[in-house]
């Protein structure tokens, strides 16, 4: 089964529900199965993987946008093909983004791991399948093993978000 590129926000959305993530009651374990199973789905109108077309991120910080909270992203990065004439030697794919947002309280927890210059684990563009399932266990071990991202991911979110915007 696989989903048009423009339906992948509410994709991502009703795996988010079937795994008991909605707001005001998100645990990031719910969240992060839910983005694993997501992150799988094949999507169409999108470059394939010998192109870089479907990748995801994780990203964390404090960002005026989310109101000088801490956050957590779960990312999904396509590069769309269908808009434009291929045949112009300066075509590229747009890409969009689809993104699970939390955004966390302060705590004290966290007050001395320096969150504020936020970071990320870096796109990664492995093949949907073992490869994918690899990277994201890959991904999961830094989560683990970082002070910071196991302190927010045992943490509660205030609220959350799913958005499907351009990238870049």
């Amino acid at each position: 089964m696989s989903i048009p590129w423009r339906s992948s926000a509410a994709a991502f959305e009703q795996l988010l529900s079937r795994h008991g993530v909605v707001a005001g009651a998100c645990d990031m374990e719910a969240a992060w199965a839910a983005f694993e199973e997501f992150v799988q789905v094949p999507v169409e109108g999108i470059e394939g993987p010998e192109d870089d077309g479907d990748g995801f991120i994780v990203e964390w910080g404090v960002w005026d946008w989310t109101g000088n909270r801490p956050a957590l992203s779960l990312g999904r990065l396509l590069a769309v093909n269908e808009d434009g004439d291929r045949q112009d030697p300066y075509w590229q794919p747009r890409y969009w983004k689809v993104e699970f947002q939390a955004c966390f309280a302060d705590d004290p927890t966290w007050a001395n791991l320096h969150i504020s210059g936020g970071g990320d684990s870096g796109f990664d563009h492995a093949a949907i399948g073992k490869p994918r399932a690899d990277a994201l266990a890959a991904t999961r071990r830094f989560i683990d093993q970082d002070p910071l991202l196991s302190v927010m991911w045992r943490s509660a979110p205030t609220d959350i978000e799913v958005t499907l915007d351009r990238a870049g």
